[in-house]
């Protein structure tokens, strides 16, 4: 296995590659630029323009390893921390009811439903009495509008 040094290269960083992404989920950077510069190295190896021995190989792994890490580092954390902004739609947005005292954006109003105190809120005032749609839902929070506004 040690004795070709271009395939163990090919054989530990593609594995290395697949406990990065596979396991670990791109949690670690560092994983995933050893195991690229295990890729190129190998590649390098192979074209001839690396001297297959093991002081160059590991020397070579630890410069690529570097400069991939110094050039990806920043748009790859950039992207991990993006945060996802999607509403979930559901069944559970469709429940319409009606309201038993006025909702005002600036009083608390809770609402009962499945046994859960929900908060209500809503962008404008709506009176006692009319029938009004969840159209957003948050943790704890059930926004909701007229009916009649979400037909026009």
């Amino acid at each position: 296995m040690f004795s070709n040094i271009p395939q163990t290269l090919v054989i530990l960083g593609l594995l290395t590659l697949i406990i990065e992404v596979l396991i670990l989920g791109c949690s670690t950077f560092v994983l995933l630029f050893f195991g690229i510069a295990m890729l190129i190295t190998s590649g390098l190896i192979y074209m001839g323009m690396l001297e297959a021995n093991w002081i160059t190989t590991i020397l070579t792994l630890a410069i690529i390893t570097l400069v991939l890490a110094i050039v990806l580092w920043k748009p790859l954390k950039k992207l991990q921390n993006k945060p996802s902004k999607t509403d979930i739609k559901s069944d559970f947005a469709v429940i319409t009811f009606e309201l038993e005292k006025d909702l005002v954006p600036s009083e608390r109003y809770t609402f009962n439903y499945s046994g859960i105190q929900w908060l209500l809120k809503s962008n404008t005032v709506i009176e006692k009495g009319v029938t009004v749609k969840v159209v957003k839902k948050e943790v704890g929070v059930l926004w909701v509008e007229p009916i009649d506004k979400l037909i026009k």
